[in-house]
């Protein structure tokens, strides 16, 4: 699976996620087997291969109030809670390039 070749539920996170593979130090990665974005070597966003869920990086206290404001939801893999992760799965296009961006910004000042 890659970014050329997206399934039905990961389609919206590489149209939205496009723009950023120009940016400045920005690829395609591989996080848990599933294709990823990350800048400077740095993870910074995924989708989720089932849901089509958009899975970001940021402060553990912005993640913990997109959480608290019912936009998120924890990111938990097998069990364990990633604190500096959170899965939306609204399909906002202008709130998943917003998140997108401050993910950028995070993993790219890490």
């Amino acid at each position: 699976m890659d970014r050329t070749a997206p399934t039905p539920a990961t389609a919206f996170f590489w149209d939205i996620a496009e723009p950023f593979l120009t940016r400045s130090g920005t690829a395609i990665g591989t996080l848990m087997k599933f294709p990823c974005l990350r800048v400077d070597g740095n993870f910074f966003a995924t989708c989720d291969h089932r849901t089509g869920d958009l899975i970001v990086k940021l402060p553990h206290q912005r993640v913990t109030q997109l959480i608290a404001d019912g936009q998120g939801r924890p990111f938990a893999p097998a069990g364990r809670t990633f604190k500096e992760w959170t899965a939306i799965a609204d399909r906002d296009e202008a709130t998943w390039q917003s998140l997108l961006a401050e993910a950028w910004t995070h993993a790219r000042n890490s």
